[in-house]
């Protein structure tokens, strides 16, 4: 059976129900707009685990999810969406591109939460977008900008204190929404939240727990996920 979606991280397969997909971690890395790769064993299982748990957790906390139910170590069960094809960063301390674009150093914490949003676009490298470009441009009306604000920050304030206990800031991170198949009417969180898509930093010693290990070839990626995956399991 032929896949309905590979991107760089993960691929979509058809089930039974035309309303729910099958979606698959895979093991490759990208960063840099896929111009740098590697694949590194068990990410697709460390990555696919820890977004099962923490997607299970916003579902119990009453944000919807596109999550269903995890069925193997790489693979999960999702609702069929629409991706709103805009991405939605929210950033509490400086670092990354946002940097490179101000020039402020790595490590300032915001007066309160910072939130872009970049068309989703791999051709034109993710550019960043404002509310008035996504009306023109028809990716979503002024209703669902403000409910896709509006959710990144509920989503932030969750994420902050879950990471906090397990001894992480939550330094930024990436989302994607997506309306479902069933009720377009209806927008839900989709992809995944795991160290891929967003930066943690240890709140006792500094050092980085995500995917920027691998962009700035600082060495054990994976050990930095799977240390991740443990501190949360432990809070379970």
């Amino acid at each position: 059976m032929q896949a309905l979606y590979e991107g760089k991280a993960k691929r979509l397969w058809a089930t039974e129900d035309p309303q729910v997909l099958r979606m698959e971690f895979k093991n490759d890395a990208t960063a840099f707009n896929g111009e740098k790769k590697a694949q590194f064993e068990n990410k697709g299982r460390l990555n696919n685990t820890i977004s099962t748990l923490i997607y299970g957790q916003l579902e119990r906390a009453g944000i919807p999810t596109h999550f269903v139910k995890q069925i193997d170590d790489t693979n999960v069960l999702v609702k069929k969406v629409e991706i709103v094809m805009v991405e939605v960063i929210v950033r509490n301390v400086s670092a990354g591109s946002y940097c490179k674009r101000t020039g402020q150093p790595e490590g300032q914490t915001f007066s309160q939460p910072i939130i872009e949003f970049s068309l989703k676009s791999d051709e034109l490298g993710d550019p960043l977008v404002n509310d008035d470009y996504i009306r023109e441009l028809k990716l979503a009306t002024p209703e669902e900008m403000a409910f896709l604000r509006a959710s990144a920050l509920r989503v932030n304030d969750f994420l902050s204190a879950l990471f906090a206990q397990a001894g992480l800031r939550l330094i930024d991170f990436k989302l994607e929404f997506g309306r479902l198949a069933s009720d377009p009417s209806v927008i839900v969180l989709a992809d995944e939240i795991s160290p891929d898509g967003c930066r943690l930093w240890d709140i006792a010693t500094g050092e980085k727990m995500d995917k920027d290990r691998f962009r700035r070839d600082l060495g054990g990626v994976m050990e930095a996920y799977e240390e991740v995956l443990k501190r949360l399991q432990e809070l379970s």
